[in-house]
């Protein structure tokens, strides 16, 4: 991948990141580099690959996470990910759920760098596409100094691509995944710092970072943004993105523009069984200080749920909207 590829991102997030939001998203931004949820090395060997796996065209650039912990099972998921056609596969060495614990990937390889490193090179092996990394900077007791350190030198070493880090540490014993995204306090600082020392890598930070402002502020300490939770709570943030970032167009002017150039794809969507709320639930947060967004979240909530809503309803959930969504420089 060029350097400029590394700009920005939106975070995976379990659960949350499917197929839809993908589709909504790319819709928000051109150049944003999107993530996949997070899918076990398992799941994509031996589940139904088309639905775990298949994206729309529309979706690229898009990167797949994998979790897993097995180098030949994580090389073999590599490979049928770039089958599929992603554009790169990303390595989860930073979840914290006790789901994630229990099957000996996420966080807890922070205490496992060499295993890391050895599940690395058997992806980088195995495809031609970038493979990456994100991780915390450390775990429970460890030390951050040393723990980052050293897990980014095994992966480099390895052939990882870039590396992004979640600038807070992940505390798997005492703390719920729910506290994980809040108590750890964020340490940025230390990923400056890592950045300093590996001039050449591509170091993406990550974490409770609000806004295009605030991303662009990091942009001057570390080569790429990622966003999660306020990329997917607050997706009009998005389309700033291409503007503020990359120096070009937003797809779309407004949010309105946006939602009605998903319509054909909802209904195709719709068309093949899927209802429309697994598609509009990915809107709720969609209108930001514009009168009637709660009417429109309420109209998606009452009416989107029900069997056979179709695209009317959102139609008339939008036409409750009274303004344009501002640009965050307003909002």
């Amino acid at each position: 991948m060029k350097s400029q590829d590394y700009l920005f991102f939106v975070a995976p997030m379990m659960d949350w990141t499917d197929r839809h939001c993908r589709v909504f998203h790319r819709h928000l931004t051109r150049r944003a580099l999107l993530y996949t949820e997070m899918l076990t090395t398992g799941a994509i060997i031996h589940g139904d690959r088309q639905r775990l796996l298949g994206f729309d065209a529309v979706e690229h650039p898009v990167a797949l996470q994998l979790g897993g912990s097995d180098a030949r099972e994580l090389a073999e998921a590599a490979r049928i990910g770039e089958d599929f056609g992603y554009d790169e596969i990303n390595l989860n060495v930073g979840c914290p759920s006790d789901r994630v614990k229990d099957g000996r990937f996420g966080a807890c390889l922070m205490a496992e760098p060499e295993l890391v490193a050895s599940c690395v090179d058997a992806m980088k092996r195995a495809v031609a596409i970038p493979v990456t990394v994100k991780c915390r900077i450390g775990i429970d007791d460890q030390d951050p100094e040393v723990a980052l350190d050293t897990l980014a030198r095994a992966v480099v070493a390895a052939g990882s691509d870039a590396l992004i880090v979640h600038a807070r540490k992940a505390w798997l014993n005492g703390l719920s995944p729910k506290e994980n995204r809040d108590i750890p306090p964020l340490d940025y600082d230390r990923v400056y710092r890592l950045k300093r020392a590996m001039p050449d890598v591509p170091i993406i930070i990550n974490g409770g970072i609000p806004g295009i402002d605030e991303a662009r502020a990091h942009r001057a300490h570390v080569d790429g943004v990622m966003l999660g939770r306020a990329a997917y709570q607050e997706p009009w943030r998005l389309l700033s993105v291409d503007p503020e970032i990359f120096g070009e167009a937003a797809p779309h002017a407004t949010m309105q523009d946006a939602l009605e150039a998903m319509m054909p794809y909802i209904e195709e969507q719709l068309a093949r069984g899927t209802r429309l709320h697994a598609i509009t639930r990915h809107f709720v947060g969609a209108f930001h200080a514009v009168p009637g967004a709660r009417a429109f979240r309420r109209h998606l909530a009452e009416r989107g749920v029900k069997p056979g809503a179709g695209v009317s309803v959102l139609r008339d959930a939008i036409a409750r909207i009274g303004g344009a969504v501002p640009a965050e420089a307003a909002a």
